[in-house]
C-alpha cells in the first residue's frame, strides 16, 4: 500500500519551526516527516530537537549532500538520529550538482555514480557494526562504529535518471526522486532500478517520490507556485535533461511558460481535491511506495497557514 508523507516546505531557522509538521505526522495518516539538505538548521539536529520536544516521528532525509561530510560522519549522524528519535530513519544521500561539488571539493566528481557507490557502501558497512575497509577513488575508510541496537535505518539514494536508478537498485534500500512525473517513473526509473537489483541479486528498493503539489483555489496563480518551489531546479542542466526525457521540454523557455509545461506534463500536481487524488493515484499505479507531499510553492507564495491547510486537505482526501 502506498504511504503518504510530508516534506518540510521551508528551511527552518529555529528547530521549533518543525513542530507543527511533526505534529501533523503524529496526528494524521502521514507516514513520515522529510526534509532536504538545509544550510540553516541541519536536518539531523532539527529532527532530534523535535523529538526532544515530544514529537517522535519517523524521519526522512531527502537528500543530504555527500560533499558536506565523510561517510563515517554520515553514518554517525544517521544512527544518532535513530537513537534520539526512537523511530525509523530513511537516510537519503546524493552527490549534488557539479558546481556544488567543485565549490567544496575543488573539482567535481568525474563519476558521480562511482562516488555514490563508494559512499553508500561505507555507510552501510559502518551501520552494520562491522569493520569497513574500503579504498575508493573518492571515499576511503578503514574503521568501525561498533554495533548498537537502534530503530530501523534505510539507506536512500537521490535518483533523477536511469544511471543513478540502476545504481539504487544495486546498493540502496530506497530510491528518492524529486520533480519526476509518474509516467517517467514507470517508464524509466523503475525499469532501471529493477535491472540494477537483478544485477546485484537483491530485492528491488522501495521508491519514494517527492511530489510538488498545490490545491486550486480562486486566489491562486498556479505558475507562481511552480516557480516559487522549483525555479532553481528548472534551470539546472540535470533537471532540464530529466524533464526532457519525461516529455517536458523546458530548455530555453522563460520561467512562466516552463511552469505551465510542468503542470501540463504532470511534474507539478495541481487541481481541486478530486483532481489531485487522481494524479497522485498515477504515482501509486506507477509503482511508487511512498508519495511525499511537497507544498513549498504554496508556502513561499501564500504563507504557512495556506500550506498547512493544503496538506491537511490532501491527506484527508487520500485517506478517504
Amino acid at each position: 500500500m502506498t504511504a503518504y508523507s510530508v516534506l518540510m516546505p521551508f528551511l527552518p531557522r529555529r528547530p521549533e519551526q518543525l513542530l507543527p509538521y511533526a505534529a501533523l505526522v503524529e496526528w494524521t495518516n502521514a507516514d513520515r516527516l522529510w526534509q532536504g539538505q538545509a544550510m540553516l538548521v541541519e536536518p539531523f539536529q532539527g529532527f532530534a530537537s523535535a523529538a526532544g520536544a515530544g514529537f517522535r516521528v519517523p524521519t526522512g532525509l531527502g537528500v543530504t549532500l555527500m560533499p558536506l561530510r565523510h561517510p563515517y560522519e554520515a553514518a554517525h549522524q544517521v544512527r544518532s538520529l535513530a537513537l534520539a528519535t526512537g523511530e525509523s530513519v530513511i537516510a537519503g544521500f546524493g552527490p549534488g550538482g557539479r558546481s556544488f561539488q567543485q565549490s567544496l571539493l575543488g573539482t567535481p566528481y568525474t563519476s558521480p555514480l562511482t562516488a555514490a557507490r563508494e559512499y553508500l557502501t561505507i555507510v552501510r558497512g559502518l551501520l552494520s557494526g562491522k569493520m569497513v575497509e574500503v579504498q575508493g577513488e573518492y571515499f576511503s575508510c578503514r574503521a568501525e562504529m561498533g554495533p548498537a541496537i537502534s530503530p530501523r535505518i534505510d539507506l536512500g539514494l537521490g535518483v533523477l535518471r536511469s544511471g543513478m536508478a540502476r545504481l539504487a537498485g544495486e546498493v540502496a534500500d530506497v530510491a528518492i526522486t524529486w520533480l519526476t512525473p509518474a509516467s517517467y517513473l514507470r517508464k524509466s526509473v523503475l525499469p532501471a532500478m529493477k535491472a540494477g537489483s537483478e544485477t546485484a541479486g537483491r530485492t528491488v528498493p522501495r521508491l519514494s517520490a517527492i511530489v510538488p503539489v498545490a490545491l486550486d483555489r480562486p486566489d491562486r496563480e498556479p505558475s507562481d507556485m511552480v516557480i516559487a518551489s522549483n525555479s532553481r531546479h528548472m534551470q539546472a542542466p540535470h533537471y532540464v535533461d530529466m524533464l526532457k526525457k519525461a516529455g517536458i521540454d523546458i530548455a530555453g523557455e522563460e520561467l512562466p511558460a516552463a511552469a505551465k509545461r510542468m503542470i501540463e506534463g504532470g511534474a507539478f500536481v495541481h487541481g481541486d481535491v478530486d483532481r489531485i487524488v487522481e494524479q497522485l493515484a498515477a504515482y501509486r499505479d506507477a509503482g511508487v511506495d511512498e508519495i511525499i507531499l511537497n507544498v513549498t510553492g504554496v508556502f513561499n507564495v501564500y504563507g504557512a497557514k495556506a500550506a498547512m491547510d493544503d496538506l491537511k486537505s490532501i491527506l484527508a482526501a487520500v485517506a478517504a
